[in-house]
């Protein structure tokens, strides 16, 4: 008897869409997602793309008609509800673009609930294209089966940060001067938490001091080696994720 096929179909196209989904509705897909449907994955009317929309979880839906800039769905059956993340936050401190790129990508398929950038005094950008960004951490959704979008905070500066932090928060620190190890500390503060990561060269000694005199800071050791920011941005999420996160 031959193998029934996989429901829906795992080559089945998956996105995001700014639509609140439900069993039956119909909508357009225009823009990017028209182009990648239509011309990328080349999509045909009767076809079965899968869409989630950050709020009901993920669905199948059904391709209506196919023009050059607009793709006809019908959504016919939920999948998946929306999961649930670890709450769990990477600040992470700005580093070059495509670095930076690579700690959205990662921080977004380790199932991180939100990114909030920090401007440190060795950054070497303090901005952010925030539009571009997003669309880096929906791509990661997408390609890692998400069904929730991590929130994704404008740039701050550590100042604001730690003024603003909220009593209710573990923030454990990369320091690499040292502090507890890093799966010890997370077994203890399993969440609500947040990890902070430096930028190229590290944190000065009196934003060191600063973070340190925070009630809610821990600073955790990583290794006996000195990490690039992305390296312990992943890393440290990993073992969080391992420890106290949804990979048991």
């Amino acid at each position: 008897m031959p193998a029934t096929p996989a429901w829906p179909p795992k080559s089945a196209p998956r996105l995001f869409v700014e639509e609140e989904l439900g069993q039956g509705r119909t909508f357009a897909l225009e823009g990017s997602h028209a182009h990648y449907l239509g011309k990328v994955m080349r999509v045909r009317e009767g076809d079965t793309i899968i869409v989630c929309d950050n709020i009901t979880g993920e669905w199948a839906a059904r391709v209506g008609q196919v023009d050059k800039r607009r793709v006809d769905v019908t959504v016919t059956e939920r999948l998946r509800e929306r999961e649930e993340v670890p709450d769990l936050w990477l600040c992470p401190a700005l580093l070059k673009k495509d670095r930076f790129d690579l700690v959205l990508e990662k921080a977004t398929e380790l199932g991180v609930a939100r990114i909030q950038p920090v401007v440190t005094r060795r950054c070497v950008a303090d901005k952010l294209n925030l539009d571009r960004a997003r669309t880096i951490t929906t791509e990661a959704a997408e390609q890692c089966a998400r069904t929730a979008l991590p929130e994704l905070g404008e740039p701050v500066k550590l100042e604001a940060l730690l003024r603003d932090w909220p009593q209710d928060r573990a923030l454990l620190f990369a320091d690499e001067q040292g502090g507890e190890a890093a799966a010890d500390a997370f077994t203890v503060h399993s969440g609500p938490a947040a990890l902070l990561i430096g930028p190229e060269g590290g944190f000065d000694d009196a934003e060191r001091e600063a973070i340190r005199a925070h009630p809610q800071a821990r600073a955790i050791t990583l290794g006996p080696r000195i990490l690039r920011g992305e390296t312990a941005a992943i890393a440290a999420l990993s073992v969080w994720m391992a420890t106290a996160g949804d990979w048991s």
